[in-house]
């Protein structure tokens, strides 16, 4: 495992060679270095099956987050479980990834990580994602960051913290990313941490269409079912022939990209939320984006294509698959141990 800011002394420098080793590297278990084995146990099996005991146990409070502009986000809430005396009085914010929600997997079990450990936790669902399709007309898509830094923006308005993380997976981390770039002064976070984001999205559709047809096949049912659900509440929308005909998303993009959102086609939409270049210059909190080397979604080598400023820290491990870095057959995640580290870290710095 590496990590690093981008050393611009040396053009010839190429990613691997950028990083400084933190405590504790990451190696799973020989029989779970597999990438595709890493990626699912991030989201089903004995995971899963933790994931939902531990939802019964969570007392969360279920939060509906009204923006300015009248948008609605749902979320989930949750007070650290330790003493008063114990808890951290510092907040950490989710956002899941693509298709996914707050009651996801990964979102319960670090949560519950999480809340062991002092901090209380704020699971974000962004628009249309946990079963939320109902309560905004407009379809989501991946450029309404604005809204979700609202929503962040309101709760803490209504319950200020001196501390707060901001902690995204997979297109929640690219959100993360940029969230902290525009606005994270703003907002009063401490840090920000991106696990497997999407860096240039063209790439990362293009690995998806060319990987695993596993991987196609679940977000392609996920995404559709979501979009049967936005029918449903509003059935004005009568794209219902173009999903039933749809078995490719270049098929699904060309139909939903120039009628639903701003741009004229994919390429230029998958373009507009891109963290390459100069898209991450504004950073004035400390940010780390966490990566995979075997990432079968996320090509790691696009990591290369950011101009990395000096508040932003890439880690990046030779194992973990797509937001996997599963450590055993209990599938427990090494980013959870991994978080607390990090914002521990931070705490302790504040308070010097």
């Amino acid at each position: 495992m590496m990590s690093s800011s981008r050393n611009t002394d040396n053009p010839e420098s190429t990613l691997l060679t950028l990083y400084m080793t933190v405590k504790r590297p990451f190696t799973p278990p020989f029989y779970l270095r597999h990438p595709h084995i890493q990626s699912a146990l991030n989201s089903v099996g004995p995971r899963k099956r933790r994931a939902n005991r531990l939802a019964e146990r969570l007392n969360s409070e279920a939060l509906i987050l009204t923006t300015n502009d009248g948008v609605r986000l749902a979320a989930e809430f949750d007070l650290s479980t330790q003493k008063k005396a114990a808890s951290k009085g510092a907040l950490v914010v989710m956002i899941h990834g693509w298709e996914g929600s707050s009651k996801s997997a990964y979102q319960v079990t670090t949560a519950k990580y999480l809340l062991d450990h002092g901090y209380d936790v704020l699971r974000l669902n962004m628009r249309d994602h946990g079963d939320t399709q109902h309560l905004n007309r407009e379809l989501f898509n991946s450029t309404m960051v604005g809204e979700v830094g609202d929503a962040v923006e309101i709760f803490l308005n209504q319950r200020p913290y001196q501390s707060v993380f901001l902690a995204g997976f997979s297109l929640g981390g690219n959100f993360t990313l940029r969230i902290a770039a525009d606005r994270g002064s703003a907002l009063g976070l401490s840090a920000a941490v991106a696990i497997c984001p999407p860096v240039d999205p063209v790439n990362a559709m293009a690995a998806l269409n060319q990987g695993s047809f596993i991987y196609r096949k679940y977000f392609m049912y996920r995404w559709t079912k979501s979009l049967r659900k936005k029918l449903v509440h509003f059935p004005e929308y009568d794209f219902g022939p173009e999903l039933e005909g749809a078995k490719t998303f270049a098929e699904l993009n060309a139909f939903f990209v120039p009628r639903h959102t701003e741009f004229k086609d994919a390429d230029s939409y998958f373009r507009s939320y891109a963290l390459t270049g100069d898209r991450l210059s504004s950073l004035s909190i400390p940010a780390h984006l966490i990566a995979a080397s075997d990432d079968p979604i996320i090509p790691v080598s696009d990591l290369d294509k950011i101009n990395c400023p000096e508040k932003l820290n890439l880690e990046v491990y030779d194992y973990g698959g797509h937001c996997g870095f599963i450590l055993n057959m209990q599938a427990h995640s090494y980013m959870e141990p991994r978080l607390v580290e990090l914002f521990d870290g931070y705490l302790a710095a504040s308070s010097d």
